[in-house]
């Protein structure tokens, strides 16, 4: 029968533990300070607290030692993982860890689950906003079985660890490596409902949307398109960073009169680098705001004109298209993307072309 006396004092000892960061796990705090307890982990499991528990004694002693500063840094480390999650909203952030249940200790950073098949499409989005990082790479065996796993470390007011993953596994449940429990995490509308409810009278308002330059953003996404290769049987000129930059020239040339066209031709597959499975939908996502309604229906649709076009099309959908004001602009940027497939032409660079919309503003 487990000593509940015994159990809060290991939970104790592992909480310091793990408060003054010299353990980070809870499944080694605890097995040390069992130790130091005279307890013999692994023929008195029983004595061993739960993860929930050396959390609350964490809770307890950070109070204790940080009074009523502990708390502002909490609120203050969320309203900082928030606005970095806005910033990356495009990767489906996931805050998770101490900063999400609330039991920060003395040089907690704030860790978030981030999900991109491109690991520069994220650091496109860091750079264009002025905020340092660096990447490790880490190689893990468990099981037999190699795992490679990527972490972007933020260096912004708090110390942010991005780890990442493919876009597919955004609805996957992680699990605990120690616990085989599943891991707790929020998403961006979560988190500002916390913020809300635990510390009241904070601001969570977004930035408004007209503070944007819509090129900035735009450059953010086209960059990483440089690193993703396609298949050559349907592409075969190379990357899709090469590909938008010849649809690009064809639109300006055929059409230099309709700015948004020439913006759909260039701007058509940035989701690539996003979400490979449905582009379409992940570029219109990460363009929010930055878009015409226009520009948003010719680069949400360009894949359903290419349906159309070899007629493996639901009919309902090709109502819905024919039936359109900008069905023919639709099928011109059809045409444009499958000839936008030339092996060694010369093309502009990406801040060229931006500069070319940009004048068409005028």
């Amino acid at each position: 029968m487990a000593d509940n006396r015994l159990r809060r004092h290991i939970a104790r000892e592992a909480a310091k533990l793990m408060y003054e960061r010299v353990e980070s796990e809870y499944y080694t705090a605890k097995r040390k300070a069992a130790s130091r307890l005279g307890v013999n982990f692994r023929y008195q499991p029983q004595h061993l607290p739960a993860n929930r528990e050396i959390r609350d004694e964490i809770q307890i002693l950070a109070k204790l030692m940080e009074g009523d500063g502990r708390d502002e840094r909490l609120r203050d480390m969320r309203v900082a993982a928030l606005r970095l999650m806005r910033l990356l909203e495009p990767f489906e952030p996931r805050l998770i860890g101490s900063v999400m249940t609330g039991h920060v200790r003395k040089g907690s950073d704030i860790d978030l689950h981030v999900f991109s098949d491109s690991v520069s499409a994220i650091t496109g989005f860091l750079d264009d906003a002025g905020l340092p990082y660096t990447i490790e790479r880490k190689r893990i065996i468990k099981h037999n079985e190699e795992r490679l796993f990527t972490h972007i470390h933020v260096r912004d007011e708090f110390e942010t660890e991005l780890t990442v993953y493919a876009r597919n596994q955004v609805g996957y449940r992680f699990k605990s490596s120690i616990t085989g429990k599943a891991i707790e995490r929020i998403s961006i509308g979560g988190l500002a409902e916390l913020i809300k409810r635990e510390h009241p009278g904070t601001d969570v308002s977004e930035e408004p949307a007209t503070n944007i330059d819509r090129y900035m953003i735009w450059r953010m996404l086209l960059v990483p398109l440089e690193h993703i290769k396609q298949d050559p049987l349907w592409h075969p000129e190379g990357d899709a960073l090469y590909h938008s930059l010849q649809a690009f020239e064809l639109a300006r040339d055929e059409v230099p009169y309709d700015q948004e066209l020439v913006a759909a031709a260039l701007l058509h597959d940035v989701g690539k680098a996003i979400d490979p499975i449905d582009h379409a939908a992940a570029a219109v996502e990460a363009l929010d705001g930055t878009i015409t309604e226009r520009e948003s229906f010719l680069i949400a649709h360009h894949m359903h004109a290419l349906e159309l076009e070899v007629g493996r099309i639901g009919h309902k959908l090709k109502r819905h298209l024919q039936s359109s004001e900008w069905f023919d602009d639709l099928m011109t940027l059809r045409d444009i993307d499958n000839r936008s497939r030339r092996c060694g032409i010369e093309v502009c660079t990406i801040d060229e072309a931006l500069e070319a919309i940009r004048s068409m503003d005028d």
